[in-house]
């Protein structure tokens, strides 16, 4: 066993030593290979910022009301009747006072022109109490000040000011016939409130005239995570015709509206695995057949065609897993905290940042790995059965 471990580690080496005289063409299988894994990392990194901007803005402390079949809040209506039935329900946290702590909240879409391509884009704007900005964990006035209700003054989040024109401090805006002004700046973290504009509930009804209607009720839970006192008021009473899900439940499912570019983005990087996967192949056969007189060689001093078999496969796995690390590395460069924004789920703008993480880095590598495998087994193969006087025959 120790004779054929180093005649593995003998051949490993003295192919890896000729790696030089094949370089272009082994250039050419890593670079092939380090697009392959960036496209997929850049798919992956786009989604996995999409999902932690959504995800990151729930929490198992607050309920989410809508109406049943509402699949996002822009779809939702709820009178001020039916506000006051769901917060009579068992299980809500309640104020000192023993007021049951919620807040309705309006959700309408506005434009706004995106910095970098100058085109206009839908954008939420909430009505919201002081209420619902207590409901939000990590919510923090950056610039300026807090709007004041019965106003025309909003805020907005420094996503929406970082991504769209027009959202300065001090400045005013155009929806409409209405003119508002923006008088402060927030941040929530990072997550998807924060790619929103906030304003007065009252107000923003009476400017867009949706009378005493709202489009969701988030109500802080007496206990995280347990909402069977809504759920139970809801199948009791048949006017109250909602869905009732934890906030973090409900952005999870908004989360899964990359679900699709996900799966378009690993299509595309297996197809382009197949063309790096020819590459490969094509490069190991011609690494063994250059070196068919040294194969015969080795074998005919003694040397195993297991050795044989595991040089030409490492040397596939290493050249893979060299265009594995440029890959990432490319990926980190070009794509690791881009700012950008897509559709959501509420037909408005979504801003996120492009994240990668050690888990995608990972999925790049066995990616590569793979790649590398399989296109270094069957030149492998094919050295460690190659006859030695044709191989002598070949090198002549």
């Amino acid at each position: 066993m120790t004779k054929l471990i180093s005649q593995i580690v003998a051949v490993v080496a003295m192919n890896l030593r000729s790696l030089p005289q094949r370089f272009w063409m082994s250039f050419a299988a890593t670079l092939a290979i380090a697009v392959v894994v960036t496209v997929l990392l850049s798919f992956l990194a786009m989604s996995n910022g999409f999902k932690a901007t959504l995800t990151g803005a729930g929490s198992d402390e607050t309920a989410i009301v809508t109406r049943s079949g509402s699949k996002s809040e822009l779809n939702s209506v709820l009178g001020r009747d039916i506000v006051n039935l769901i917060v009579a329900a068992d299980g809500i946290a309640k104020d000192a006072e023993g007021n049951p702590i919620y807040s309705p909240e309006l959700y309408v879409v506005v434009d706004g022109i995106k910095r970098a391509s100058q085109t206009e884009a839908n954008l939420p704007m909430r009505g919201i109490s002081e209420t619902g900005f207590a409901l939000r964990k990590n919510v923090e006035i950056v610039e300026g000040r807090m709007f004041e209700p019965g106003t025309n003054e909003i805020i907005a989040g420094a996503s929406i000011q970082r991504e769209f024109s027009g959202f300065e401090l001090g400045t005013t805006v155009r929806f409409g016939k209405t003119e508002w002004k923006v008088v402060g700046i927030f941040s929530t973290g990072g997550n998807a409130f924060e790619g929103e504009l906030w304003t007065d509930a009252r107000t923003l009804q009476s400017q867009f005239r949706r009378g005493n209607s709202f489009q969701t009720v988030r109500i802080k839970l007496a206990e995280p995570g347990n909402i069977d006192g809504l759920l139970k008021t809801v199948e009791d009473d048949p006017r109250l015709i909602l869905d009732v899900q934890t906030e973090a439940d409900f952005f999870a499912e908004q989360g899964d509206a990359l679900s699709g570019m996900v799966k378009f983005g690993w299509g595309l990087s297996i197809l382009m695995g197949l063309g790096a996967l020819a590459g490969a192949l094509n490069t190991m056969y011609t690494s063994v057949a250059s070196r068919a007189s040294e194969i015969a060689t080795l074998r005919a001093i003694g040397f195993s065609n297991i050795s044989a078999f595991f040089g030409t496969l490492v040397e596939s796995v290493v050249l893979s897993l060299i265009g594995g690390v440029i890959g990432a590395i490319a990926a980190y460069s070009f794509m690791d905290g881009i700012s950008t924004s897509t559709m959501g789920g509420n037909f408005t703008q979504v801003v996120f940042r492009f994240e990668l993480t050690a888990e995608l880095f990972k999925d790049g590598m066995i990616m590569a790995l793979w790649i590398g495998l399989i296109g270094g087994f069957f030149p492998a193969f094919r050295a460690a059965r190659l006859p030695v006087i044709v191989a002598f025959r070949n090198a002549a």
